[in-house]
C-alpha cells in the first residue's frame, strides 16, 4: 500500500498567465513565491508553494502528494507498476521545477494526473498574502471521477486513503487526521474539481463573501456549512471555471478514533451539501449522478 502523508500542490495550465496570477493574488489572497516567463508559483502556508499556474492547456491539471516515508518512492512506484499503472519518473529539471528531491507521475483510472513526491521543499519565508483573506493553508481538492466506486477502490486499496463519509457515491477521503484531503465527485471528464484553502475564522468567510461580490467574482455556493465535515464554507469561480473554496472548522479524526470511526452515508440532495440551505451552482454538486441513485433491493 502507498502511504501518502499530505497533499502538496496543484499545477494548472492557463492561456492567460497574467490573469491567473492576478486572480490568485488579488482575489484569492495567495503570495507569489517566484515567477518566470511561463510559470508563477504561489504559496499559502509554510510549503514552498501550493499552486502553480503555467502557460499551457487550461485542462492540464496535476495534483501532488507527499509520501510519509521519504525513502519509499521506489517501493511506491513498484506497487503501482505491479497494479498495471504506467509510472513516469521525473527528470532532474522537472524535480527542480516542482521543488522536490524526487517524484514520479501516473494517471489514475479516470485519467487524472498525479505526482507522488519525496522530500518536497519547505520555505523559510513566511506566507503573507497580497490581501488579508485569513488563509491558514492549502487543505484539500475535489477530484473528478468517471467511475466513483472504481476510483474509491484505488485510493483506499492501492493507497492509504480512508472514507470519512459518502454523499451518494462521492467519497470524501482522508490520508491524515483531516476529514478529507481528497473528494471524488462524479463527472464525465478528468480534472481537478475544486481547490480548498482553510481560513482562520467564520468572519473571514463572511468578509470574503462581501469582498468577492464587490469584485464581481461569481459565487457558486455558500456561505454555508457542510453536514459531513462540519466546515463553514464559501465557493467561488476562478479562471477557466476552476472553483476555489474557503472553509473553516473542518473536522479532524484523531488516531485514537480510527478503530471505531465509521463513515456515514448521505443522500445526493442539497441538504447533504449544506446544513443552512445554500444551493450549489457547481455542475458536480447539483446534478444527480446515475451512480448515486438507490440500488434496487432483491
Amino acid at each position: 500500500m502507498i502511504d501518502l502523508h499530505d497533499i502538496r500542490y496543484v499545477r494548472l495550465g492557463t492561456d492567460n498567465l497574467d490573469q491567473a496570477k492576478q486572480f490568485a493574488t488579488r482575489i484569492v489572497g495567495l503570495d507569489i513565491a517566484r515567477e518566470s516567463r511561463d510559470k508563477v508559483y504561489l504559496k499559502s502556508d509554510q510549503r514552498d508553494h501550493t499552486l502553480v499556474y503555467f502557460k499551457g492547456d487550461p485542462a492540464d491539471h496535476t495534483v501532488g502528494f507527499e509520501l510519509r516515508d521519504p525513502h519509499g518512492l521506489d517501493a511506491a512506484a513498484g506497487h503501482l507498476d505491479d497494479a498495471g499503472f504506467k509510472v513516469r519518473w521525473g527528470t532532474r529539471e522537472e524535480c527542480e521545477q516542482r521543488y522536490v528531491r524526487a517524484f514520479f507521475n501516473f494517471r489514475d483510472l479516470t485519467g487524472n494526473s498525479v505526482d507522488v513526491v519525496s522530500r518536497p521543499f519547505h520555505s523559510g519565508i513566511r506566507y503573507h498574502g497580497e490581501r488579508d483573506a485569513g488563509i491558514t493553508g492549502f487543505n484539500h481538492i475535489g477530484l473528478k471521477t468517471t467511475d466513483s466506486p472504481r476510483d474509491e477502490s484505488f485510493w483506499t486499496r492501492t493507497c492509504n486513503a480512508r472514507v470519512s463519509d459518502w454523499i451518494g457515491d462521492a467519497a470524501l477521503l482522508r490520508i491524515n487526521i483531516v476529514h478529507h484531503t481528497l473528494a471524488l465527485f462524479p463527472s464525465s471528464s478528468a480534472g481537478i474539481q475544486h481547490i480548498n484553502h482553510q481560513v482562520e475564522s467564520v468572519d473571514d468567510i463572511l468578509k470574503a463573501w462581501y469582498f468577492l461580490k464587490e469584485q464581481g467574482v461569481r459565487i457558486v455556493f455558500g456561505p454555508g456549512r457542510h453536514p459531513t465535515s462540519g466546515a463553514m464554507f464559501l465557493y467561488f469561480e476562478g479562471p477557466h471555471g476552476m472553483v476555489f473554496e474557503y472553509s473553516v472548522g473542518v473536522r479532524q479524526i484523531q488516531p485514537e478514533e480510527e478503530a471505531t470511526y465509521r463513515p456515514r452515508q448521505f443522500g445526493w440532495e442539497p441538504w447533504s451539501f449544506c446544513y443552512w440551505g445554500a444551493k450549489p451552482d457547481i455542475p458536480e454538486f447539483r446534478t444527480t449522478p446515475a451512480a448515486a441513485k438507490p440500488v434496487a433491493q432483491p
